[in-house]
């Protein structure tokens, strides 16, 4: 009897039947949580672009503070606002359109400075109204370029001038801790704020290897021993300022033909 219970085909009935069992509960967890994880993605990427205006509160609800902010959506070809339902501005993912063909485009590898090889079509921005008056004080720009290990992604702040780093954050990446990854590390993020983006029209904003000159109202300290991310990060902010990212957009905000 005790050979019978022992037997291969038992123990097999067994260990299906305890996959069979977890796999349900697993799943099940899954389905039941994936309205959470989606509220808890959304709230981390509004905290995100509040901190990069520089308007963050942590004792506040981050669905109040980011009231204060418009989500419109920008024909990067143009620089223009497309016409979009606000169902239409709020359900579109800009990374999910890079990576179709019918969304976005092919970069040339002379222009692909940030190594994304394809480029959504159109872009996301966010109008921070502080006052509440119609009058936007800051904008929030979706970045993103490849570092050493990965590609980081994160958000742009400018003041009104479309010129002034209002701040800077980056919430995915996978850059070595304590080397790339100090572009989590606040002290770095605060010196972006108060630099200048364009000296006569280009685009001179950039990591300086070895330490900014005092007064260089266009340069960041750059990572120590993270040479390769600097340059990925300098690489990205020249793009998405550039010709191809926001440039012409900015150019339509600053003078009043949106």
């Amino acid at each position: 009897m005790s050979s019978n219970n022992d037997s291969i085909k038992k123990t097999l009935t067994v260990a299906l039947s305890l996959c069979i069992v977890c796999s349900v509960v697993v799943s099940g967890a899954a389905v039941s949580l994936r309205s959470q994880q989606q509220f808890n993605a959304e709230a981390e990427r509004k905290r995100n672009i509040v901190q990069a205006a520089g308007v963050y509160d942590a004792a506040k609800p981050i669905t109040e503070q980011f009231k204060q902010f418009e989500t419109r959506v920008v024909d990067l070809s143009t620089g223009l606002y497309v016409d979009w339902s606000d169902e239409e501005i709020a359900a579109y993912d800009q990374r999910k359109a890079a990576s179709e063909p019918a969304t976005s485009r092919q970069l040339d590898k002379s222009e692909d400075i940030a190594s994304i090889r394809r480029q959504a079509n159109y872009a996301s921005v966010y109008l921070y109204d502080g006052n509440q008056d119609g009058e936007a004080d800051r904008v929030v720009l979706p970045i993103h370029g490849y570092g050493l290990w990965s590609t980081l992604y994160g958000f742009m702040a400018l003041e009104s001038d479309v010129n002034t780093v209002a701040g800077l954050t980056f919430y995915s990446h996978a850059e070595t801790p304590g080397l790339g990854g100090e572009v989590d590390n606040p002290a770095w993020k605060a010196q972006w704020v108060g630099k200048n983006v364009y000296d006569d029209g280009e685009v001179a904003l950039r990591l300086v290897k070895g330490g900014a000159a005092p007064g260089d109202r266009y340069g960041v300290d750059g990572l120590a021993g993270a040479t390769l991310t600097g340059r990925g990060v300098s690489n990205l902010v020249n793009f998405w300022m550039g010709d191809s990212g926001f440039s012409g957009y900015l150019t339509n905000l600053k003078e009043g033909k949106i």
